[in-house]
């Protein structure tokens, strides 16, 4: 599978190859290209567009990105779900006051976009062990609050 989204990510837009790479396709491609780009490269490419204005995996129905990758490809995962709410804060300002863990995701993930710019390949490389991380928190949150059977 291709990817394509708008050049210098931040949040979402590096959440997402996470989440496509660790449940749905482990050797999917990513490209990141200038926003009015997006349409001819993905037509082009052959490419699922995600993250960018008036397609179906972006912020829809008060949805951000991914969540809507979630809801598409039917991940069903309280850790996911989890993790989802974490994302949307971080993504979404007047959503991140939410959950706690938002803000803190918000401003690590700025921080790398500050540190590294458009190097949208670098960021992915780089984050995608802190969404392992979270994630696994997650695991554990959730488990914690669960009644036992």
């Amino acid at each position: 599978m291709k990817w394509v989204t708008r050049k210098n990510a931040s949040v979402d837009r590096i959440a997402c190859p996470w989440l496509v790479k660790r449940f749905i396709d482990p050797e999917a491609e990513f490209l990141y290209v200038p926003a009015p780009d997006v349409a001819v490269v993905a037509e082009r490419e052959g490419a699922i567009p995600y993250d960018v204005g008036g397609v179906e995996l972006g912020h829809v129905d008060g949805r951000c990105s991914f969540e809507s990758i979630i809801l598409k490809y039917g991940l069903e995962d309280p850790a996911l779900d989890r993790l989802a709410l974490i994302v949307h804060g971080a993504d979404v300002s007047e959503d991140v006051g939410n959950t706690p863990e938002a803000a803190g995701l918000k401003a690590v993930a700025f921080g790398f976009a500050i540190v590294h710019g458009d190097n949208d390949h670098l960021k992915i490389a780089l984050e995608s062990p802190l969404y392992d991380a979270l994630y696994a928190w997650c695991q554990k949150e959730v488990a914690r609050v669960r009644p036992r059977e």
